[in-house]
């Protein structure tokens, strides 16, 4: 019977207690809905990036198990498919030319020449089905004038079927016939077919091939086969499977979502801190309450099951509601920035929604596990406190820090900075991210010890006015219930914070770097496919206007199957001075005079584990394969997976290829920069003069800063809610103790303190608190974005940057958490400042 009495009062002091309070749990819920949200949309964003990467995959390989593909644009030597097709396990191989081509002015079109008989085994999707149904290639395939065009190439080519086409690829331009559709190519993949020798013959690939699909024999083993045709391939070749290609895919963008899916998490731990703050208030509030219900036969385990049953309602309606919200910002992503949330990893592709029931599942257990850590030591306070203690007062004595809350505070802050000096594990910052969680809960569990340091000089100096020196008091004398107000404050101001220095420490970066490495006035780069032949290069060079013009060329290199390509960057270089021509940093390494030297980005030494001084090997030259020395480490903040940078005269010596993609332009004195850049387009031949990109450095700057701000969109909006989480946790927690003093406030006025007093100490005491959260919080928050900076930053991206703070920003927040702390605390004093806390004294009589 005791029993049933104890939930019947247990659930009535619940829903007594949300109907009293709405906000405090609204907030708490409100704050796990956000951190549920963020990292639910990330993981949905990325999942469907992914899976239409692997749709787009499967489209291209077709039916092959594995892939020979080129190490560089430049191809392999095409006597290694005989080799590659003879391997043992290996049934059917189809030999491939793939290039980046144009075709009708429209660049971003994947170009493959393919053996229709041997296609028609393995990748028989890149064949366009003949009329009547039949399931061989028709006659069209083995035409040297035909192209085949996929339903997004053809709508961007401007033409129809059975219209003259250009297309040009690899320097050149031919004119062919689109013969047909390939339907079977998804909807927003660019594919155009042309038989091989056709591609070879006119595209400059004699004896040249990028790739060789294979298909398995029954029972093959791909592992096996893969390690025999490594003893076939030249170095300039690799093999790989799906499996392999999505990995590359994936490691691409890894750390960009990992990152923005561990901020998510942090979310969600201020999420938890929001509801400690919460329920320790309502425990606070409840004393007497639980002191009944143990008085009544309730037993301590019973009432500490109450308040973390009441945390778990909240972290479900919160989770629960996170992962709705999360559903919603995911398909707005996918629509308004891409499968990369801006990151530039995947293109412009906006792929559909894919939901994700395990990880929609794995989100609503770590919002239950946030909800239920922030309720755990409220729980156990309530069930350890005295009765006939707590049946007298309201939980609002003084108190002082505990000795055991100092240990934790010392013990969490230290295992967060031994935590940041541990290296990242599979390319993620983990150590990283567990530093920074560390240090927000240490720095939380420190407030009680820094309120009373912060708050000692001026409970000394505090001007000789009741009200106001009433108000030191109070918080001097109650760390305790200071804390718990500075709980919710301190964890979302120092996310916040943490998060505005590491992005403007980025961006501060990314800006001297952009000024370092445009000097010219003009720069031209060819989209699409193609770029400047020699002829090319000499026109240009003779424009009116042009007093110097340095060509140079991008391309991927492939240096590992499992890693992306690196960005090998063929530039003139002066090896005695590289520092005039790239943002190197370091010291550099001796090069020797019969040695060939490379200067690799901060990146790339990263990722390979380079050094200056360090021989590595390229997948370039006419053995596939030359020696070259590192000579130095240069800043990129362009290229993640990183670049390469290789003189052009030892470029041409080892490849031949004499084909060039940029340009930056240095004009004579008084040439006026629109004349010349109309000047520069027209010597260009018409294949290339509608995509040929002429900008000023001001304009590429613009141009690089938005698309810096668009990858950092998802982490705007992260601050930007961290803000408004935190100063609605302010109101909801001095709601909550201001209603909770109402017997203190009705002994001031039976003593005779004056209402304006009583404003002037709540308006006092709100504006303390938001200046002691505003300084642990500023202060929490640059340290963790020193780990953000030099940590996880460094792991992920492999980027290093200075620290740079935004002032106007931390004062701003500083100002706005003090107004309104002191607003909160005003706006929730007005029932304190009514009879009630008259009467209130009066029954405790």
């Amino acid at each position: 019977m005791v029993e049933k009495v104890s939930r019947a009062a247990a659930l009535w002091m619940v829903l007594g207690e949300w109907r009293a309070h709405p906000a405090r749990v609204v907030t708490a819920a409100l704050a796990i809905a956000i951190g549920v949200a963020l990292g639910f949309a990330v993981h949905l964003v990325n999942a469907s990036a992914l899976n239409e990467f692997s749709q787009a995959l499967r489209t291209v390989n077709g039916d092959a198990d594995l892939q020979v593909r080129a190490a560089s644009p430049l191809g392999f030597a095409e006597g290694a498919y005989p080799r590659a097709a003879r391997v043992a396990g290996v049934a059917a191989a189809s030999p491939g030319v793939e290039l980046a081509a144009a075709v009708g002015g429209a660049g971003g079109v994947t170009l493959v020449g393919l053996d229709a008989l041997r296609a028609a085994a393995v990748t028989p999707a890149l064949l366009a089905r003949p009329s009547g149904g039949q399931a061989a290639p028709g006659a069209e395939v083995f035409d040297p004038q035909a192209i085949r065009l996929s339903p997004s190439a053809l709508a961007s080519s401007g033409a129809a079927v059975g219209d003259e086409i250009a297309v040009t690829a690899a320097g050149r331009t031919a004119r062919f016939r689109i013969a047909a559709v390939l339907e079977a190519v998804p909807e927003g993949q660019k594919i155009a077919t042309i038989d091989i020798a056709a591609a070879q013959w006119r595209f400059g690939q004699l004896g040249r091939l990028q790739r060789i699909d294979l298909k398995l024999a029954p029972g093959a083993d791909p592992d096996a086969v893969r390690k025999a045709l490594a003893q076939v391939l030249p170095p300039d070749a690799e093999a790989a499977s799906r499996e392999t290609a999505l990995r590359r895919s994936d490691s691409l963008s890894r750390a960009y979502r990992v990152n923005l899916e561990m901020l998510g998490l942090v979310a969600l731990l201020t999420g938890a801190f929001l509801v400690y703050s919460a329920q320790s208030l309502s425990v606070a509030r409840r004393r007497p309450q639980f002191a009944l219900l143990r008085v009544l036969g309730a037993p301590r385990r019973a009432l500490m099951a109450q308040v973390l049953g009441e945390g778990l309602i909240v972290g479900a309606v919160g989770a629960g509601a996170g992962l709705a919200l999360g559903l919603g910002l995911a398909g707005a992503a996918l629509r308004l920035l891409g499968g990369d949330l801006g990151g530039g990893y995947f293109g412009d592709r906006r792929p559909a929604l894919v939901f994700a029931p395990a990880a929609a599942a794995a989100f609503l257990a770590l919002g239950l596990a946030a909800a239920l850590a922030g309720s755990l030591l409220p729980a156990r306070a309530a069930a350890r406190a005295q009765a006939a203690v707590a049946l007298k007062t309201a939980g609002d004595a003084a108190e002082g820090p505990s000795p055991a809350g100092a240990l934790w505070a010392v013990g969490l802050l230290a295992g967060g900075v031994a935590a940041a000096f541990a290296p990242a594990v599979g390319g993620v910052s983990v150590f990283g991210y567990l530093s920074i969680g560390l240090l927000l809960g240490g720095g939380v569990a420190a407030m009680p010890w820094l309120a009373r340091l912060l708050l000692s000089p001026a409970k000394a100096w505090a001007p000789p006015w009741p009200a106001i020196d009433l108000a030191f008091k109070r918080l001097w004398g109650a760390p305790g219930q200071a804390a718990l107000a500075l709980c919710g404050i301190v964890a979302s101001t120092s996310l916040m914070i943490a998060m505005a220095v590491m992005v403007t420490s980025f961006r501060g970066s990314v800006e001297d770097w952009l000024d370092q490495i445009l000097p010219a006035d003009l720069y031209i780069r060819v989209e699409g496919g193609g770029g400047f032949e020699p002829a090319d290069q000499a026109r240009m060079a003779q424009v009116a206007g042009v007093r110097q013009i340095r060509f140079r060329r991008i391309a991927p290199l492939s240096l590992a199957p499992d890693q992306p390509p690196v960005a090998l960057i063929v530039a003139d270089i002066d090896r005695s001075a590289p520092g005039s021509d790239l943002p190197v940093i370091g010291r550099p390494a001796v090069v020797p005079p019969d040695a060939t030297p490379v200067w690799v980005s901060e990146p790339a030494a990263w990722i390979y584990r380079l050094a200056p001084g360090q021989r590595l090997r390229l997948p370039l030259g006419p053995d596939g394969s030359s020696q070259v020395m590192v000579a130095g480490i240069w800043r990129d903040y362009s290229r993640q997976q990183g670049a390469i940078a290789l003189g052009a005269a030892d470029y041409q010596r080892l490849t031949g290829d004499r084909l060039r993609t940029e340009a930056a332009v240095t004009l004579a004195p008084g040439a006026a920069p629109g004349a010349t850049a109309e000047a520069l387009r027209a010597a260009l031949p018409a294949a290339l003069r509608e995509r040929a990109v002429i900008g000023e450095p001001r304009q590429i700057r613009a141009v690089a800063l938005r698309i810096f701000d668009r990858s950092f969109a998802v982490t705007y909006l992260l601050e930007a809610i961290a803000i408004v989480v935190g100063l609605t946790g302010v109101a909801a927690t001095f709601a909550a103790q201001t209603l909770a003093r109402t017997k203190e406030f009705g002994m001031l006025r039976h003593v005779g303190v004056l209402r304006s007093q009583i404003v002037a100490m709540l308006a006092t005491e709100g504006a303390i608190l938001g200046a002691v959260g505003a300084v642990a919080g500023v202060a929490l928050g640059f340290a963790m974005s020193q780990v953000l900076i030099h940590v996880v930053n460094p792991q992920s991206f492999h980027w290093t940057m200075q620290t740079r703070a935004p002032w106007g920003l931390v004062a701003g927040v500083a100002a706005a958490l003090v107004a309104a702390s002191a607003g909160a605390a005003l706006a929730a004093g007005r029932r304190a400042l009514s009879g009630d806390a008259v009467r209130a004294v009066r029954e405790d009589w």
